[in-house]
């Protein structure tokens, strides 16, 4: 399984896909791309979810008139996604978008030959390329970048690249066409409720399409209810590691600057008094593991803390 992780801000959905892909028991290797703008801290992270990280060139198409028909600038980098085609040490692979979230175990895409897809929503004699079966071949990866530098992309990012080059894939094989349980829009268009209703039960893997992503949005925010189980693989999996180390931060803060208040007067020498009832909850609550992550302890707040400490003592 291939993920492909181009913006920092695409990590925790990374991250979720290759939790999801292990919690539900894939028997394949995970693999996930990064380009050099990751950070090295990043980079580790991402091992905890990922079996291999592998680190590859970002390819941006830089074709803005195409992009702006889309609305969307920042795809022009997803052409690097065709470097999952250089993995030949893999006879066969299936690439996942970093903004899908996986809800059973999927290996009988393996079954599958290239180029596997399931229709677009918005164009369905297209396929998206959120989901796809390939083969990594270098031929395959040379053709396709000359193919970019020939003629580009209709759309500007990688789906209208990858259509033209396998340009066939609407009438050649059938067997090629994914059932869309295995990349379900998780957004609704004209006519699609009543079908969503009567399939969307099966769904097999869910596709944030658009700018907007569940990382960018609440739990209870506006979408459906894909969005609360994409919020429930990051917390079961993603929160508690980070609240293992910012809990380490704090009981770090706790240990070498305690939580106590310093009065000074012109008459006398600085006077310690304890902690107020309120710091001294909240120093038994992070002690035993109670953490407000998403709120008055969220890791900012805490960056802001020390900068503030650090400031005072310049």
């Amino acid at each position: 399984m291939f993920t492909d992780f181009k913006v920092k801000s695409y990590c925790k959905g990374a991250t979720v896909v290759g939790k999801s892909l292990r919690r539900h028991g894939t028997t394949r290797e995970t693999v996930v791309m990064v380009t050099p703008n990751i950070s090295e801290a990043t980079r580790t992270s991402l091992w905890r979810a990922f079996d291999r990280v592998v680190l590859v060139d970002a390819l941006d198409s830089g074709d803005g008139v195409r992009l702006a028909l889309l609305g969307r600038p920042e795809l022009g980098v997803t052409f690097t996604k065709i470097h999952c085609w250089t993995l030949t040490e893999y006879s066969k692979g299936v690439f996942l978008d970093a903004d899908t979230l996986v809800l059973c175990n999927v290996d009988e895409l393996f079954d599958r030959e290239e180029l596997s897809a399931a229709p677009d929503p918005g164009w369905p004699d297209c396929f998206n390329s959120g989901v796809f079966v390939f083969r990594p071949s270098l031929e395959t990866h040379g053709r396709l970048v000359e193919h970019a530098l020939r003629q580009g992309s209709f759309d500007g990012g990688d789906q209208g690249l990858l259509n033209s080059f396998f340009s066939r894939w609407s009438v050649e094989n059938i067997d090629r066409h994914l059932p869309f349980v295995y990349n379900l829009s998780s957004s609704s268009l004209y006519s699609y409720r009543p079908a969503f209703t009567r399939f969307g039960h099966d769904a097999k893997i869910v596709h944030f399409l658009g700018s907007v992503k569940p990382w960018n949005q609440s739990r209870g925010g506006s979408g459906s209810d894909f969005l609360s189980l994409w919020w429930d693989e990051y917390q079961r999996e993603i929160i508690p590691y980070l609240q293992i180390h910012i809990y380490h931060l704090f009981y770090f803060l706790l240990k070498y600057f305690p939580l106590q208040v310093t009065v000074a007067t012109e008459t006398a020498a600085p006077v310690v008094t304890d902690p107020d009832p309120e710091s001294l909850a909240r120093r038994s609550r992070w002690e035993s593991g109670q953490v407000d992550y998403l709120g008055r302890d969220a890791f900012k707040n805490i960056q802001a803390m020390l900068d503030r400490f650090l400031g005072d003592r310049k």
